[in-house]
Parts: structure tokens; sequence; C-alpha cells
């Protein structure tokens, strides 16, 4: 119930505030569990797309886990489906419960970039986004918000369509670093492919 009123709260601020427009909603698919993997330019970001999908989408964004320091702050994250990542050092508790998440048939949102982007413009992507959507074989839903954001200035959110990421085949640790950086760039492929600024080029 929470989780609704915030969205709605958010929906109606991010409307007036900067006029959000979707585009792509019929990509989304309708059966779930999938990944959502989307640039990152702005802590509005897991707001705005949580705002851009029917409200029958819960989306568990991950976290960095500083946001969770304040009490009241972390309730209100975790009724808003959010959980906690350590950025800092290989958090498989948090792999474990986007794992678990995809198992449940829930919607996962990652940032394969991993923090936001000062500069508006696309980062190398970590590999954890990659990793949980091959070792799931859950769909991934690019999705590609194009800012700045800025007061009363439309801001274009772009749905992709789905694909699924092919299973990892290799015989050293080297091999899998190596296929999970390429499918890393597959990722931020999709999502540049979808930003008019990239797709012009």
């Amino acid at each position: 119930m929470l989780y609704q009123i915030v969205r709605l709260f958010f929906m109606i601020i991010l409307k007036m505030l900067y006029r959000v427009k979707v585009h792509g909603r019929e990509n989304i698919p309708g059966r779930k569990p999938f990944i959502i993997c989307s640039n990152h330019i702005s802590w509005w970001d897991p707001v705005a797309i949580g705002a851009a999908f029917p409200g029958s989408y819960r989306i568990h964004f991950m976290a960095k886990k500083e946001l969770f320091s304040n009490f009241i702050f972390s309730y209100l994250l975790r009724k808003a489906c959010a959980f906690p990542l350590n950025r800092k050092d290989a958090d498989y508790a948090a792999i474990r419960k986007a794992y678990q998440l995809l198992e449940d048939r829930q919607v996962l949102g990652l940032f394969p970039e991993g923090s936001r982007s000062k500069s508006g413009k696309l980062q190398k992507p970590y590999n954890g986004a990659a990793l949980i959507a091959v070792r799931s074989g859950v769909p991934v839903l690019p999705v590609a918000i194009n800012g700045p954001y800025r007061l009363f200035k439309p801001l274009h959110l772009f749905i992709g369509p789905p694909f699924v990421l092919p299973p990892l085949n290799y015989n050293q640790k080297e091999g899998k670093k190596a296929q999970l950086e390429k499918m890393s760039h597959h990722i931020m492929g999709h999502i540049k492919d979808l930003l008019p600024e990239y797709s012009k080029n």
C-alpha cells in the first residue's frame, strides 16, 4: 500500500516538475520476472523509472548502502522496495537477494554503470548486472533516460525491446571475466541505441 502511495506522489511531482514522457511502454514484458537496466544520471532515476511503469510492476532497485544509514530514510526505501548494496566490495548478500527476487517472479532494477554520470554521458559498465542476468536467465529490459533533469522541461524515458543474454561458456577465470565484460557492453549498447544523441550518429 505504501509503495503505491509513494509511487503516485512522485509520479505527480515528476509530471509537474519535469514533464516526464515515456516512449516504448509496449515493450514492457507482460510476464515477470525481468531485469530493468538503465543509464544513471540522477538520484531521481529510480523514481522516474518506477513512475513510468504500470502500478502492478513493483521494481526492486539496488541502492548504495549509505542511503540506509538513516532509520527513517531506510524505512521508506525498504517500503519502496529498495535494498542495500555495498559498492566497495563484492556484496554477495545483495546478489543473493537479487536472485531470490527473480525466483519469486519480481522485477529487478539495476544501473550497470554503478554510479551516476556527472556529465550525463554513458560510463563504462560493471559486470554485476550482466552476471545476474546471465545466471538467472531472465530477460533484460533496456531503459534510457534522456536528461538532464531541468525544471518544467521535458524528460524522456525510452524503453527498448527485452532480450536474453546467452549462457556463459568458458574454461578459465579470465575467460569468464572477458565474457561478462562483453555482455556488460552489450547491455549498454542496447541502452545507447535508445538515446537520440547516440542513435543519430
